[in-house]
């Protein structure tokens, strides 16, 4: 996964977590703007979130901000 993007995954799950608590969940279009303009990355975060580590469309920020942390 591109450094850019962990630091991006890092921050919305910062973000999410600071508004609306630790039990917060997103899914991996939290780190997009509603207009597909990285088609590429939008597919990288798919195959992690999807094929390589199986979540659920929601998980809890503090899970998926640990994982990357982690470098999982």
């Amino acid at each position: 996964m591109r450094d850019t993007f962990r630091d991006k995954i890092i921050q919305v799950c910062n973000q999410k977590i600071e508004s609306k608590g630790d039990n917060v969940g997103l899914s991996f279009y939290a780190f997009f703007k509603n207009k597909n303009d990285d088609s590429d990355l939008l597919m990288e975060a798919a195959t992690w979130w999807i094929q390589t580590h199986k979540l659920d469309h929601f998980e809890k920020a503090t899970k998926i901000k640990s994982m990357v942390e982690k470098g999982d």
